[in-house]
């Protein structure tokens, strides 16, 4: 067997669903020198019984952030008059680091005076499992300075025995304060100096560090001297014993304070209490730790603040080395060329899975990241269309297939939905049309005549978008559909329909209709739309989910004797000629790929800060806010948000590279370099999630440009020299290789050996039903009479072909199972407790010693 952990990478997913206020699912985390963490947040729902306003009408405007431990990465729209908020918000992101807290806060906006916190939700990480899969209302708690912690303190204590000059033997304390390590930033700064205190029942004698400025990550190494006396002491003169301190009783106490220039005195940033006992079986201790709130001792009053949500989903994924996967990968890639496609491996997951979804995510991504997506989908449609009975219920129910074609569409298409959807759909949100056209809902001064045109116009505009963008439709999903029509043209010969509603059920009913239903599911639009835009994107969803669907009788489909009015408006043969156009289109074969004639689209924009580049030789280089924007053609800066005139702009094809900036070079958080032929663009983004999501970007926009570099300076050139490698040319060769490997596509950055790792967890999650399958395939290859209960739940077309694959799938799995079982072994003999990635404090490492020493015994 290889060397089973060289390279292994930790990733780490969770998914949290706040049922009534937020949601969280995707953060994957890799080593420090892997570092790539995603984060999915939904927040969906409410919060409940918050304490009302102390003012006339009671009510509070409130928001909700997401953390990671202090640092905000997302923040929802404000719920205006509220104490019971809704919420309905997706977050997607990328997370470079590692946390403590996974937390939830709830703000009320004070239009005069800064927002005033309600309350939290603070989630442990190592906690994060307890909470799996199950609905959990949790009570905000109160936010205070002293519960406001973040970050370790790397510590070393020496007692020495030291005989003084009375002859009496006494200790001598060493305390030596060596860094710290993620301490949170306080009200945009962070100026640290640590005290460090002896203290017992009769004394405390404090001293402290030196105040390092603009740095969460201060290097102290400072060492302080206390003179500790041994109990009992004997004095070689007099030979009687002196009443002196107990050292049992005593303790050093670390605190971590921000030096503050406001009247209100220093921020506490976290303490430390270690008891001197921790020296008795050693003289020298040497450990990092994790810091801890104050203790002050004050009793802790019980308010009630109201309740939060949450659904936690928490899994890892601990991948290896591309090689350990070939065996299990290839049987999954060569499941397009199986005969019957029922016995191949992909097939037999989505059987074995309870939820389709589980099995179609890691398929699809995989077959896409290998290029075989097409020729399995086909397979497995084929399949499915062949075991069809009526040509109206292709594809109606939530089959491994339409899972996968879903799936599929939503990595594929999403840069096709920017282009066709997103500006009507943000000038809807924008611009709040009344569109109500039930004559129920109307409100006070409405015009039913009025709102009905607001919104056919809306709906005219949108259809004739999506009708004429066929050449802007990706390719691969043009080639499922064209294997989706030939297949059922070929089954039901004697509908002529059939090849349009075969494509038309994906592309209209599970792609463009969800779309402009819920827009920030598909990125098309931050927040979730207020409820009266909201209203507006049903009324349109529904009628161009109805417009695309092709049946004979439309308005009929309708339940809404109001929407059926409002259809016969396109009730018209133009626009099922329009449809019918479209779907030959973008389901025909041979179809040209016109990627060369691309239009601008918008692909991410935002406030950061930036560092004027000093173009004139005595210019300024200060720090200023500006709205940057980036699409498929350039970057570019501007004043004001929603300016059209950039300040300035860098054609993307200039973009030489995209790396992380040092925090050292200006001692600020967060920085990054777009590197041109000139000079770099240094820019610092909000908080981490958001600067590794721009670096990402820009990276895969400009990584086919010709004239990248191969290396770059990892720090500023100030001063006349670069800080990392004190060239003193400022067009001196980088010093360090560029980051590189990324792919070209944005929308497919798909890691293909996490992909298959999850697809291994989830056959050996349900070991047990692959075993049964097996069984099955037996049963019916010795005896092929009446099927049993317990196996008819089995699609088995070939138990002889289908009993032999799954005998490969359950040796490839028993394989890596081995390989992880031998690398917690490996993993828990390394692990050295108080380390720098394991500090004490952890509970997570010491579940890892308990589950390490089961797996361990088990194994034995």
């Amino acid at each position: 067997m290889a060397a089973v952990g060289e390279g292994l990478r930790v990733l780490q997913s969770v998914k949290v669903k706040i049922a009534y206020g937020c949601c969280w699912q995707g953060q994957l985390y890799r080593p420090p020198q892997l570092a790539l963490n995603w984060a999915v947040v939904e927040i969906m729902g409410e919060a409940k019984n918050m304490p009302p306003y102390p003012g006339p009408n009671k009510m509070r405007d409130c928001y909700c952030t997401v953390n990671l431990d202090q640092e905000e990465v997302f923040r929802t729209k404000i719920v205006e008059k509220s104490l019971c908020p809704f919420y309905g918000e997706d977050f997607y992101c990328e997370i470079p680091r590692s946390f403590r807290y996974l937390s939830f806060y709830i703000f009320d906006r004070d239009v005069f005076r800064r927002d005033s916190i309600i309350g939290k939700v603070a989630v442990k990480k190592d906690e994060l499992q307890k909470y799996h899969n199950r609905d959990t209302w949790f009570p905000l708690q109160p936010v205070d300075a002293d519960s406001e912690v973040q970050g370790k303190v790397h510590l070393e204590l020496k007692l020495s025995e030291v005989i003084t000059d009375s002859g009496s033997i006494c200790h001598k304390l060493a305390t030596r304060v060596l860094e710290c390590q993620d301490l949170p930033i306080v009200n945009g700064q962070c100026d640290p100096y640590a005290t460090v205190t002896l203290s017992s029942p009769s004394r405390s004698e404090v001293k402290k560090t030196k105040v390092k400025r603009k740095t969460n990550n201060p290097q102290f190494d400072e060492m302080f001297y206390f003179e500790v006396t041994k109990p009992c002491s004997y004095n070689r003169k007099s030979n009687f014993d002196v009443e002196e301190e107990n050292v049992e009783k005593m303790e050093i106490r670390i605190g971590l304070w921000n030096a503050s220039n406001l009247k209100f005195g220093d921020e506490f940033l976290g303490e430390l209490r270690l008891p001197l006992k921790i020296l008795k079986q050693t003289s020298c201790h040497q450990a990092w730790y994790f810091l801890h709130p104050r203790d002050n001792g004050k009793p802790v009053k019980q308010v009630d603040l109201g309740s939060l949500r949450l659904n936690i989903v928490y899994t890892e994924d601990h991948v290896f080395p591309s090689h350990h996967y070939d065996p299990l990968r290839d049987l999954i890639i060569k499941s397009a060329d199986v005969e019957p496609v029922s016995a191949s491996t992909a097939h037999v997951l989505g059987e074995v899975c309870r939820e389709k979804q589980q099995a179609a995510m890691p398929l699809v991504r995989l077959f896409l990241h290998c290029g075989k997506i097409v020729p399995f989908i086909s397979a497995i449609a084929n399949a499915e269309i062949n075991r069809t009975l009526d040509p109206n219920t292709i594809f109606r129910g939530n089959s491994l297939t339409s899972k996968c074609i879903d799936e599929t569409m939503k990595l594929a298409g999403r840069h096709y939905l920017q282009v066709t959807l997103k500006p009507v759909v943000d000038e809807i949100c924008e611009v709040h049309k009344s569109c109500e056209i039930d004559p129920v809902k109307l409100k006070d001064g409405e015009n039913l005549e009025s709102n009905m045109d607001n919104l056919r116009q809306y709906v005219e505009r949108i259809f004739n978008i999506i009708t004429r963008s066929g050449m802007s439709c990706p390719t691969v999903m043009c080639d499922i559909f064209f294997s989706l029509r030939e297949s059922a043209a070929k089954r039901f010969q004697d509908d002529p329909d059939v090849r349009y509603t075969a494509v038309s059920s994906f592309i209209f009913l599970r792609f463009f209709a969800p779309a402009i239903l819920s827009p920030n599911l598909f990125h098309l639009h931050l927040h979730h739309p207020d409820p009266l835009t909201a209203r507006t994107l049903t009324l349109i969803s529904k009628t161009i989910q109805t417009l695309g669907s092709l049946s004979k009788s439309k308005s009929a489909s309708f339940k809404e004797s109001y929407m059926a009015t409002f259809y016969e408006h396109f009730n018209e043969q133009k626009y099922t000629d329009a449809v019918r156009n479209f779907l030959d289109l973008i389901s025909s074969s041979g179809r040209k790929d016109h990627k060369s004639i691309e239009q601008p689209i918008v692909l991410k924009e935002g406030f950061m800060i930036k560092r004027a580049q000093g173009r004139n030789r005595f210019g300024i280089k200060n720090f200023k806010k500006r709205w940057f924007r980036l699409s498929n053609h350039e970057f570019t800066y501007h004043k004001h948000k929603g300016g059209d005139h950039s300040l300035y702009n860098i054609p993307i094809e200039n973009i030489l590279a995209v790396e992380k900036l040092e925090e050292e070079s200006f001692k600020m958080k967060n920085m990054f370099q777009v590197i041109q032929p000139e000079r770099a663009l240094y820019i610092q983004a909000n908080n981490c999630v958001e600067a590794k999501d721009w670096i990402d970007i820009l990276t895969k926009v400009s990584q086919c440009n010709q004239k990248r570099l191969a290396t770059y300076h990892p720090s500023a050139y100030l001063n006349g020299h670069w800080l990392c490698c004190k060239a003193t040319v400022d067009y001196a060769p980088g010093c360090t290789p560029c980051t590189g490997g990324l792919p070209a596509d944005i929308q497919l950055d798909i890691d293909g050996d996490r992909e298959t790792e999850h697809i291994y967890s989830l056959f050996n999650t349900h070991r047990a039903k692959l075993e049964k399958m097996q069984e099955a395939c037996g049963s019916k290859s010795v005896y092929d009479g009446p099927e049993q209960e317990e196996y008819s739940t089995f699609i088995i077309d070939d138990p002889q072909e289908t009993y032999k694959v799954l005998k490969q799938i359950i040796a490839a799995v028993q394989t890596l199972e081995m390989e992880h079982a031998q690398y917690k072994r490996n993993k828990f003999k390394r692990t050295k407790y108080g380390s720098q990635e394991y500090p004490i404090g952890d509970k997570s490492l010491q579940c890892f010693v308990t589950e390490t020493s089961g797996c361990t015994t088990n194994s034995a």
